[in-house]
């Protein structure tokens, strides 16, 4: 996590955000918000971020925007960024108010909403899926998806990588048959380096890097994009809940303006970002190298498109949602009744920061 030690241009931030706020509460009488809460107080408003997995790459947004001082500048405290263990569980967690923002794959948040858990994607990270099926090229070459067919896929079922798989599949009109079956659990490098499965899901910008390295360095894998392949849809992305949105709007685009800034920083400066996301636990000290290939891959696939070229990083739009609440649903792999757009996902607080600029 990052550290508790503030520098002293943050305290410098603070000292000043607290001294305007004085000053404006000597103006407006001390008047409080809807929510209770004094907007003239100079208390930070604070928050907690509930990851959907251990720490990777584009989880550094968060970690710029809380060291450098975005959220602070925003009137925001960040007081934890927790890692987990899934974007279902991450959508839980925020739906049910445990955490007030979240990060995970948004084709789960479709999957989640259709379950009734009231969560809304605030800006598209990945503007593709970072998903695809990645092999051992020497021993298996992934031109296409048929060549997936006969082969043993190590799946975890489980999650958006079943989710992912199971829709990738269903849009090439293949069934779960025409492949033999492997249950695994993260880290996949065991089984597809030892050769016990052909292909493994895989996350480009998560554990491809660690892939590699256990195969034989860049280049040992093959590597097939879902996005190459008929899988239409968003990648992860920022989220809340319906609640903070309805009850802390003014939080909540507080919070978007403080990330956005950071992305923009992380995609412009994403060896620095991994530097700082070592230095953020003794964990993480010596995995810089593998958080710049991350955030490369990223970089060079997922962060941005002809939609955030037009109207700035983490935008959404209704066709690339209805593409990716379609590409579900009509696969199958919705759980119950298929959202609606405008239930999965509130494109304001992105367009309005962006306008602003």
């Amino acid at each position: 996590m990052p550290s508790s030690s503030m520098p002293s241009t943050r305290k410098k931030r603070a000292v000043a955000f607290t001294a305007a706020a004085m000053l404006a509460l000597a103006a407006c009488g001390g008047e409080s918000g809807d929510d209770g809460e004094s907007t003239s107080s100079g208390k930070l408003d604070t928050v907690t971020v509930q990851l959907d997995y251990q720490l990777r790459g584009n989880h550094g947004i968060f970690h710029v925007a809380q060291e450098m001082g975005y959220f602070e500048d925003e009137g925001i405290k960040v007081e934890d960024i927790a890692t987990g263990t899934g974007s279902p569980d991450a959508l839980r967690i925020v739906g049910t108010g445990k955490a007030d923002f979240g990060f995970g794959d948004l084709p789960s948040l479709v999957t989640a909403r259709s379950q009734n858990v009231p969560v809304k994607a605030l800006a598209a990270v990945n503007q593709v899926s970072p998903l695809g099926m990645c092999s051992v090229k020497k021993r298996t070459e992934l031109g296409g998806i048929d060549d997936l067919k006969g082969r043993t896929v190590g799946v975890h079922p489980a999650g958006s990588t079943f989710i992912f798989y199971q829709a990738l599949l269903a849009a090439n009109d293949m069934k779960r048959s025409d492949v033999e079956e492997v249950t695994v659990t993260p880290p996949y490098e065991n089984y597809l380096v030892s050769g016990k499965v052909d292909a493994v899901v895989c996350y480009i910008d998560a554990e491809v890097p660690l892939l590699e390295d256990a195969a034989g360095g860049p280049g040992s894998l093959s590597i097939l994009l879902g996005s190459d392949a008929g899988y239409n849809a968003y990648g992860s992305g920022l989220f809340t809940s319906d609640k903070m949105i309805k009850e802390r709007p003014d939080v909540v685009q507080r919070f978007t303006n403080a990330y956005l800034k950071a992305f923009d920083y992380v995609l412009k400066n994403p060896d620095k970002t991994a530097d700082l996301l070592a230095k953020t636990s003794p964990e993480f000290a010596e995995k810089a190298p593998v958080f710049k290939r991350q955030l490369q891959a990223d970089v060079d696939h997922t962060f941005t498109s002809g939609a955030t070229d037009k109207q700035g990083l983490g935008a959404m739009d209704e066709a690339r949602w209805k593409a990716t609440i379609d590409v579900l649903a009509d696969q199958g792999v919705l759980k119950g009744e298929a959202p609606a757009t405008k239930d999965v996902y509130d494109p304001t607080f992105v367009e309005k920061h962006n306008t602003s600029k």
